[in-house]
């Protein structure tokens, strides 16, 4: 209502950073987030089994699960932009705690679509799936507190 006031009367701020612009333009209730969450990260699950599946095809389904669970990957990782909005996903995905892991799962991502398309080796796109899967694991137990350090301590009392 104060930004209709400021309008009218023309005292709107034409400075009004990026920030604040993306801000006011994704005004979602919270219940509008979470149903588009649980929409795209659906999606995000069904394309990566539909992947999974087609796996077993015999001409191309190789690429075929390797497109597929990418773009299960990509639709689960933007659903979170529902619940906490595109800007502030950004900046706690480049937060210095996660910084490695966005950029080795986005390099996973970027790379296992280049070894099917372009470099035509499905078998190292297979290698980047599962480079995917443990980058976007990761990624996701940064969220958790002190989850790295368990599954570390895990690890760690397993090889021991």
């Amino acid at each position: 209502m104060d930004k209709l006031r400021r309008v009218l009367t023309g005292h709107e701020d034409e400075e009004q950073g990026l920030t604040a612009q993306v801000m006011d333009s994704s005004s979602l209730s919270f219940g509008t987030r979470v149903k588009w969450f649980a929409i795209c990260f659906v999606c995000g699950i069904a394309c990566s089994i539909l992947g999974s599946a087609l796996l077993f095809l015999p001409s191309s389904g190789r690429k075929l699960f390797a497109l597929f669970y990418t773009i299960g990957n990509v639709a689960a990782l933007a659903s979170t932009c529902f619940l906490m909005g595109p800007v502030k996903q950004l900046k706690k995905m480049f937060a210095p705690t996660r910084l490695i892991a966005t950029i080795v799962m986005l390099l996973c991502l970027i790379c296992t679509l280049c070894a099917v398309f372009w470099w035509q080796k499905n078998g190292l796109a297979i290698i980047f799936c599962i480079l995917q899967f443990i980058a976007m694991t990761w990624y996701s137990l940064s969220y958790i507190p002190f989850a790295r350090d368990a599954v570390m301590k895990c690890f760690t009392g397993c090889l021991n």
